[in-house]
């Protein structure tokens, strides 16, 4: 389900039932409903773990029921004081929750079946507990402070109880969202098979999920009984309903490996208000129930009708354009005296390895001369020989490999879209550095996980920087990045020092190409879609400067390289229209273009012709090289100079091309990276 729609159904609800309701909107009302929300929202807090998980648990009612009823047994019939008996009901709780966990996830029971049959003796026993205890439990007195506090405390004008679910809240948006355990339990719930192929122990998460559903029971057991000083075998009768509803009303997927304790929280305020608001109305409770049922209903057709309707909703409403404004568009017909000026320098390149490549969207020449490139497949091909015509797989890494570089012990380092950061030995041997960076804390979604890095380069202090282009889209919809146009990108530093990865600049609109500049203390960050580079001081007197290197090329930008006079080499893989330039600044008309029209006649950037330009260390145009018509380079996204020639590669080509640099030119060198000799690039 939409994560608004939930919201806006709780507003309404507050919204109608304070016009509708006398007394609904009184401070004593919302403090007495802030109580009866606490009890219900812990349930359900629980009950969403355990959906996230892909499990169910009907018998939520009857463990809030028989641990209220452990409670007041503890302290009236076996006179335990009152602090050790909220321990041991919390730990019988979580004995009940292990009950179902055990049959579900090591005797591998359907989770509805089970926590049905586990609904029923739970409630057997409440029910025995409540035949021979009954007097007892009744009315109870308890002379204690500290159950006076769990019963009536208040902390800042607010009930203790609240006061603890919020602290719950928090700690369960810490535990799901920031931590390997949440992690792993969203894992299982998606996928039970490919969390165990990737080495999640699966029925631990399930155990754990269940145990922890069993635990908050409890919580609100006590807290329940505090309050009412009762106990009886009716209490939690027929709750599984309410909480079912709340947590399915609040956006928790029906499927598994879905959902937030925030949804949760909304889903059991939306229910509880309900309740009361009808309460305060004069209806009874029958029509409560039936309206119940109604939501339930309508609440699980929504949730099958976004699953079904997923990807189509997203392409209405997740893709958000805004406004991209560009300066006035170069000239590059031939005669027109511009340095971006249409030549025909690519059109005789050589084609290396042509018809054996699948996209080699970065190229790379080794300290031997021999030529690296990734391929659609996920390989790293290499290309050896006097006429390069020796091809032999150098890797096998599984994602898309794009930016490439070499550390100063031979290793490759290499940018996989969709995996991340990964090191191939000089052996072929790959292994995976980093996936993931620091999350911005005060961002409910989770933005650690590395989608789409793209191009890297490596500092003389061994430092690797990459750019990941888009935090919003994955490898295969980066497209859309560019019709939306806003800044979801980010710049990243891996330290192998540490082994740790941080990020070091957020909202960069696609950041593509890295450059490690001349001067060793900045970067140049190739931006497409605002056809800018940026320039990066990462050391040195203006270290954490971040100023506008070079705007308003004709084109959209890929790579940068360094070229052996102290010059770059910039990638241009697509080429600005009018049509497009005008679109960009008209977000409502791209906006009504994907709800309106299908998706491949959408209005795209042009990505099927681009050129190589050099430039200098100021920030001027000095040549371009060109195949007009894309005849041979239809897209470049990068290119390398080493002796004398310039390799290019492109994500859409099926060659990688090697021109020699103009005759008259001093012989290309080789220069120092990284501590060692390594090719220019």
């Amino acid at each position: 389900m939409e994560p608004a729609i939930p919201l806006a159904i709780l507003i309404a609800v507050i919204v109608f039932f304070s016009v509708a309701a006398p007394g609904f909107a009184t401070s004593a009302n919302l403090l007495s409903t802030a109580a009866e929300l606490a009890e219900i929202s812990l349930i359900c807090l629980g009950m969403a773990v355990v959906m996230i998980s892909g499990g169910i648990d009907l018998s939520v009612g009857s463990m809030f029921g028989l641990c209220n009823m452990v409670a007041i047994l503890l302290i009236t019939v076996a006179g335990v004081p009152v602090v050790p008996a909220i321990l041991l009901t919390l730990v019988a709780g979580a004995l009940l929750g292990a009950t179902n966990g055990t049959i579900v996830a090591y005797l591998k029971a359907r989770p509805f079946l089970t926590t049905l049959v586990t609904l029923i003796i739970f409630r057997g026993v409440l029910n025995l507990l409540d035949l021979h205890y009954s007097a007892k439990t009744a009315s109870v007195f308890v002379m204690d402070p500290v159950w006076d506090w769990f019963g009536t405390g208040k902390v800042a004008g607010l009930p203790f109880s609240f006061v603890t679910l919020l602290v719950v809240l928090v700690a369960g948006h810490i535990v799901l969202s920031r931590s390997r355990l949440g992690w792993h339990i969203t894992a299982v719930g998606a996928s039970r098979r490919a969390a165990r192929h990737a080495g999640i122990r699966v029925e631990r998460v399930l155990l754990i999920s269940y145990v922890f559903a069993g635990a908050l029971c409890a919580l609100a057991g006590v807290f329940y009984a505090a309050r009412l000083s009762s106990a009886s075998a009716r209490v939690g009768e027929g709750l599984e309903l309410n909480v079912l509803t709340a947590v399915i009303l609040g956006g928790i997927s029906l499927t598994g490996g879905k959902g937030t304790v925030w949804r949760a929280f909304i889903g059991a305020a939306t229910i509880s208000l309900l309740g009361k608001g009808l309460l305060l109305m004069d209806v009874g409770g029958e029509v409560l129930q039936t309206v119940l049922a109604v939501v339930l209903i309508v609440a699980v057709g929504l949730d099958t009708k976004w699953g079904k309707n997923r990807g189509k909703a997203i392409q209405k409403t997740y893709v958000n354009p805004t406004l991209v404004e560009y300066g006035p568009l170069p000239d590059v017909r031939p005669g027109s005296g511009s340095p971006f000026e249409i030549n025909d320098r690519l059109r005789d390149a050589e084609a290396i390895g042509l018809g054996e490549v699948e996209g080699p969207e970065d190229v790379i020449v080794d300290s031997r001369g021999r030529v690296y490139c990734g391929t659609r497949q996920g390989w790293i091909l290499r290309f050896s020989g006097p006429d390069f015509s020796e091809r032999e797989v150098f890797a096998r890494i599984g994602g898309h490999p794009l930016g490439m570089a070499f550390d100063a012990d031979e290793n490759l380092i290499v940018c996989v879209g969709g995996m991340g950061l990964y090191s191939v030995s000089p052996d072929g041997k790959h292994r995976k550095l980093s996936d993931e960076t620091n999350r911005t804390w005060v961002q409910l979604r989770d933005d650690s996980r590395l989608r789409m890095a793209d191009d890297l380069d490596i500092t003389p202090d061994g430092k690797v920087w990459f750019s990941e282009a888009t935090t919003r889209f994955d490898m295969a919809d980066w497209i859309l990045d560019g019709v939306e146009g806003r800044p979801n990108g980010r710049l990243l530093c891996y330290d192998p020092a540490t082994g740790k990865t941080r990020t070091v600049i957020r909202d960069l609109v696609f950041p593509n190409g890295i450059c490690s500049c001349h001067d060793g203390e900045s970067l140049l960050i190739a931006q497409t879609w605002l056809c800018r580079i940026l320039r990066y001081w990462h050391s040195g007197p203006k270290k954490g400067r971040l100023e506008i290197f070079m705007d308003n090329f004709p084109g959209y930008l890929d790579n940068i390289n360094r070229a052996s006079d102290g010059t770059y080499w910039v990638a241009l893989n697509g080429m600005r229209s009018p049509a497009y330039d005008l679109a960009m600044r008209m977000p409502t008309f791209r906006r009504r273009m994907m709800k309106r029209i299908p998706r491949d006649e959408w209005l795209y950037p042009s990505m099927n012709h681009g050129c190589v330009v050099k430039v200098s260390d100021a920030g001027e145009v000095l040549e371009a090289y060109w195949d007009p018509g894309g005849e041979k380079h239809s897209t470049i996204t990068s290119m390398r100079e080493h002796n004398g020639y310039l390799y290019i590669g492109g994500l859409e080509n099926n060659r990688i091309g090697r021109v020699e640099l103009r005759a008259g030119r001093p012989e290309m060198a080789t220069t120092e990276r990284a501590g060692r000799p390594a090719t220019v690039g």
